[in-house]
């Protein structure tokens, strides 16, 4: 068996943008500027900006934390999402979710300048990623597929289920899959009301697991020579944190190894894949090498797309809160 080993790949990937941050600011160009805001004290969320913020410097982003008490008034933080939105030195920023349950994260989230939104949670980012326009990408669904080509896994024609229909992931995740310049597979989405489960699972040649259910996915689902993905974040029985997919009974890791030629436990080995946009000054839109492999064309002009009048570095959220990777 092999684990996708996303770890490492983050490491490389982030040595990189940082080599190419530091050629922006030799030839007189700006320093990225990303801004987290955070409300409240919740454990996850102070870990994940944590994160961000350590992720910044390693890439030789310039990073701001604005931080709210969890008493803070909706009205107070739409006039904080308002400031930055117009402020000329952030290239994009987020609202760390969850917010306090007298906030409406909808709200919020619909404020924010779709062309700061690098969480890609903003109804534009997510329309324009459905039809395949250059856009922001939530981070766990561009994390998988840069982790798939990175490792140079097949996924053109091949059957790809996903366990799980989050807006943030399950979702996202089918859309790219699907389409011809990024998966280019036969999708299906399951969840926990899916009839006959097990059997789509064992039909699939990628698995990918974000149903949020602790060690849901066991041997039994896998068939010989699949990809499994495991993008769970869940405590067990006692408190342990644990992914989707059973991976600790000795069993079943030992029918893994035998069979899997590839599986990632997210949980612990692929914890973010630094990824950035970048805009040039012809305003063209380019992407990491990592995607021309896949000769997908983002170049578009200023008069046709406002996004590219930007330079604008996308940062995301990280694959783990616990895990201290991010995406960007």
């Amino acid at each position: 068996m092999q684990l996708i080993d996303g770890k490492a790949t983050a490491a490389a990937m982030k040595e990189q943008i940082a080599q190419e941050v530091a050629q922006i600011v030799a030839a007189g160009g700006k320093q990225p500027h990303l801004v987290a805001v955070l409300v409240g004290h919740d454990g996850g969320s102070e870990t994940y900006v944590k994160n961000k913020v350590l992720a910044c410097e390693k890439c030789g982003f310039k990073s701001t934390l604005i931080r709210f008490e969890e008493d803070v008034t909706e009205e107070e933080l739409l006039l904080c999402v308002d400031k930055l939105n117009k402020d000329a030195d952030v290239d994009g920023f987020i609202v760390q979710l969850p917010l306090p349950k007298h906030i409406d994260e909808q709200k919020i989230t619909m404020a924010i300048d779709y062309r700061k939104d690098v969480d890609g949670f903003h109804p534009v980012n997510v329309g324009r990623m459905s039809l395949g326009m250059p856009s922001f990408i939530s981070a766990t669904p561009l994390g998988i597929l840069t982790l798939l080509q990175h490792y140079q896994i097949e996924t053109s024609g091949k059957k790809c289920v996903i366990l799980g229909r989050s807006n943030i992931v399950g979702k996202p995740m089918a859309q790219l899959m699907m389409q011809k310049q990024w998966g280019d597979a036969t999708v299906t989405v399951c969840h926990s009301h899916s009839a006959n489960l097990k059997e789509e699972c064992r039909e699939a040649d990628i698995i990918i697991a974000a149903i949020g259910k602790p060690n849901f996915v066991t041997a039994d689902m896998v068939k010989d020579g699949a990809v499994v993905i495991d993008v769970g974040m869940n405590r067990d029985e006692n408190g342990k944190l644990c992914g989707d997919v059973d991976f600790e009974k000795p069993e079943i890791a030992g029918l893994f190894s035998e069979h899997m030629p590839y599986f990632a436990n997210a949980m612990r080995e692929a914890t973010g894949l630094p990824v950035s946009f970048r805009y040039g000054t012809d305003a063209s839109i380019a992407v990491d090498d990592v995607y021309k492999e896949k000769d997908v064309d983002f170049t578009v002009t200023k008069e046709q797309d406002p996004i590219a009048t930007k330079v604008l570095y996308g940062i995301a959220r990280s694959f783990v809160e616990e895990m201290g990777e991010l995406l960007s």
